[in-house]
Formats: C-alpha cells, sequence, structure tokens
C-alpha cells in the first residue's frame, strides 16, 4: 500500500518566511484510510480477499506508481497496484502452497464501499 502523504508546514531552506509557501496537494491511495483496516485484504490467501483488494485498486490514482514502488522494495507477498506479488513476482492467481499449478478463470469481484464511519 502506498502511504498518505503528512504535509508539514514549513519554509524551505533559503525562502523568506514572509512569502506565502503552499505544499503539494495530497495524494491518498484507496487503499490508506489511517486505520490500516483493509490491510488483512492484501496479504491474504482467499482467492475472494485477494480478487477485493484489486477491485480497490482498478479505480485508483495511484495505481502504477504503488505498483513500481512495490518492485522496487522487493516487497515479497501481497496485492500492490492491482497486482498480485508472490516471492516478489507479478503473478496473476495465487498458488496454494503445496499444490501444483491449474488452470483458473479470472475472479472478478465487486468493490464494497468502505462505510464511512471506517473513513478517516
Amino acid at each position: 500500500m502506498v502511504p498518505y502523504v503528512r504535509i508539514v508546514h514549513t519554509t524551505p531552506a533559503g525562502l523568506d518566511p514572509d512569502i506565502a509557501f503552499e505544499p503539494l496537494p495530497v495524494r491518498r491511495a484507496r487503499c490508506a484510510d489511517g486505520a490500516g483496516t483493509l490491510a488483512p485484504l492484501f496479504f491474504s490467501d482467499d482467492d475472494m480477499d485477494i480478487a477485493r483488494a484489486k477491485a480497490v485498486c482498478s479505480s485508483c490514482a495511484l495505481r502504477e506508481e504503488c505498483l513500481q514502488n512495490a518492485i522496487a522494495r522487493r516487497e515479497a507477498y501481497g496485492v500492490w497496484g492491482g497486482v498480485l506479488l508472490i516471492d516478489g513476482e507479478p503473478t496473476r492467481f495465487a498458488r496454494r502452497r503445496g499444490r501444483p499449478a491449474r488452470d483458473r478463470i479470472e475472479i472478478a469481484a465487486e468493490e464494497v464501499p468502505i462505510p464511512a464511519h471506517l473513513v478517516a
């Protein structure tokens, strides 16, 4: 998950403190709810949880950046930018431990809206 950006209002070195300084706009990933309540979806072994995590990522503006950062950080496992990483490699499906690979249809799940009281 891409963390949200916390803005600290300070004057950059070398600038006059009387000049108004506008920080960059905050960009939040859809998965960053501030409380980590969605984190279990992104690190689950359950196919339906993985599909739900991918659905959350599907309309996130930071999807590509999230995936590239996860690959650069060598994240071993989880859904990042709508892609499942296993052993640091992008994969289409989660394979259960000890089971041979098999052809499977892709799981599509509707995104469940996050209740307003859970969103910071």
